[in-house]
């Protein structure tokens, strides 16, 4: 069967390996394989979030309420704006594919960072849309408005990930809001902020205002999920923010039903449980130090990091399939970023003890090297 030539030509996303393949393939028992590969959070999902599904179970074979009215109006009053200037997607990648789709095709681009989420690229080309980069692996404002200046006419839509994934780096809010006022009308600036809370409580400097972005910003679409800090990466729950015209269209590209009824219900109780985030955000700042101070210890090149995980950049002979390899076989999952040209791992910060364990384990692997 033949199929359009950018699927042929397509990689798959790779995402973190899942416990139940390394129960397969390394005869561990679940219950002691430690995955710490996709920026899930290590206390999992709320006990009170927990309890709204199982109060909600009984109505899986209803669709979810489509208008979303109460997740949409609690996420209003957080963020004091609008309903309408909201759109709840099947995770935010859902909301980014829409966005593409809305914006691109075979003569536009979209203009992203060197390292970035790569997700973006992926559904550029589902459009056949060309991917330009910036030289530089992190964001540099500089380098992206160069490239942009330079190919206006084709740039339709650019990414700034804020803080960035997989690197861990972030811009301040301001940067951000000056970049955002070098960019035409018309090219769509996606501000996937889906690790911002942990961002502003380690610094209040990158903090992003969702209302002054909609208030000052024609072009501009904020990207919020509740799969990290929230602990609802299985529920499949992200959001978009943007001005009602970007909203509406996106609308258009929007299945109906696109969450679940459990999905809508824990997203509304995760909002509510403010102890729970807190708690996730203290445990993150005091245990990322754990891991910066044993990346000095080794001589460890790291990016410092504003999100839940951190990103160690290795030198040989280190490598990182045979590093994530060695993990796996004592039952513990991280992120390979060989798929992003890197020679380097990404850790997702856990609870004091499985850092313990992850910790323990990375310095009697690199004590061999």
């Amino acid at each position: 069967m033949k199929f359009n030539e950018f699927v042929e030509n397509l990689s798959n996303y790779e995402a973190g390996k899942p416990i139940e393949l390394v129960v397969r393939e390394f005869g561990i028992r679940k219950q002691d394989v430690l995955k710490l590969a996709s920026n899930e959070n290590p206390f999992g999902t709320s006990e009170a979030v927990q309890e709204v599904i199982v109060q909600n179970a009984a109505c899986a074979h209803l669709y979810p309420d489509d208008s979303m009215y109460e997740l949409k109006g609690a996420l209003a009053s957080k963020f004091s704006i609008e309903p309408q200037n909201i759109i709840i997607g099947a995770g935010s990648d859902q909301i980014i594919e829409f966005a593409l789709h809305a914006k691109l095709n075979s003569r536009r681009a979209i203009l992203q960072a060197g390292v970035t989420f790569a997700m973006y690229g992926i559904y550029a080309s589902h459009c056949e849309a060309k991917v330009y980069k910036t030289s530089a692996q992190e964001h540099d404002l500089a380098e992206l408005l160069k490239i942009y200046n330079a190919h206006r006419d084709e740039i339709s839509v650019i990414f700034l990930c804020v803080p960035n994934n997989p690197l861990g780096e972030c811009l301040d809010a301001e940067a951000v809001y000056e970049f955002a006022r070098s960019v035409d009308e018309d090219t769509l600036l996606v501000i996937d902020a889906a690790y911002n809370e942990f961002a502003a409580f380690k610094d209040k400097r990158k903090k992003l205002d969702p209302k002054f972005l909609i208030q000052n910003f024609k072009n501009v679409l904020y990207l919020g999920t509740f799969s990290k800090v929230y602990g609802l990466g299985g529920m499949r729950v992200g959001y978009g923010i943007a001005p009602r015209v970007i909203i509406n269209a996106l609308y258009k590209l929007r299945p109906p039903f696109n969450i679940t009824t459990l999905s809508l219900a824990a997203a509304i109780a995760a909002l509510k449980d403010e102890a729970f985030v807190q708690k996730s955000l203290q445990n993150n700042a005091a245990q990322m130090s754990r891991f910066e101070d044993f990346a000095r210890e080794r001589n460890l090149e790291f990016t410092p990091s504003y999100a839940n995980f951190i990103t160690f950049k290795l030198s040989r002979p280190i490598d990182s399939s045979e590093l994530c390899e060695s993990l796996l076989r004592r039952g513990i999952i991280v992120r390979n970023l060989k798929s992003y040209g890197l020679n380097a791992v990404r850790i997702t910060i856990g609870t004091q003890g499985q850092n313990d364990r992850v910790l323990g384990a990375l310095g009697e692997i690199l004590s061999g090297y």
